[in-house]
């Protein structure tokens, strides 16, 4: 029985980081500007993967994929020109993709995701900053900024940082639960 106790212990020790599924409540949005008028955006199709584990940071991954065609910002207009090839060009690039493989504690329950956003066949780092809440159902509450530019979003007249401002805004909100084992 000892010897049992003792094996369990060592595989629990070398055990990887948590695998976790998305669950309701969750969501993935964006904010933004025209012309001085702020407005928010969200994904409604998403589908992150995540391996976390505050206590093994170096086993941890994100891996994100995000149906462009999904925006809504709840204005049919804005939402078609999102779409559209000045924009997300979602028709011939149907999906974003953040994947994060290197992790940093910033104190207390805060972290820092250093990843690569893939964006219109374009790949730029982006800095994912979280909070982790531990818990059977954990939440991880994100948010991050980049250039809408260095990706090719907003082309032609969309340039003008003026009228669209280069800033992006993202905010994501997971509600976790263990995920299935898979099978071998």
């Amino acid at each position: 029985m000892r010897n049992l106790l003792f094996t369990l212990a060592l595989l629990a020790g070398n055990a990887s980081a948590a695998d976790w599924a998305m669950q309701p409540g969750s969501s993935l949005g964006f904010s933004a500007s025209y012309q001085g008028e702020a407005f928010n955006g969200s994904f409604g199709k998403f589908v992150p993967t995540i391996r976390f584990d505050p206590a093994k940071l170096a086993e941890s991954r994100f891996d994100v994929r995000i149906v462009l065609a999904s925006a809504d910002t709840k204005n049919s207009e804005r939402d078609d020109l999102l779409k559209s090839g000045d924009f997300f060009d979602s028709k011939r690039q149907p999906e974003a993709r953040y994947i994060a493989s290197k992790f940093r504690a910033l104190g207390g329950n805060r972290y820092a995701a250093d990843g690569m956003l893939s964006l219109r066949g374009v790949s730029k780092p982006v800095v994912l900053t979280f909070t982790w809440t531990p818990g059977a159902k954990p939440v991880l509450d994100g948010t991050a900024s980049l250039k809408r530019l260095d990706f090719g979003v907003g082309s032609g007249d969309w340039t003008d940082i003026d009228l669209l401002p280069n800033e992006v805004k993202v905010k994501t909100r997971l509600v976790l639960a263990p995920a299935p084992m898979k099978k071998p």
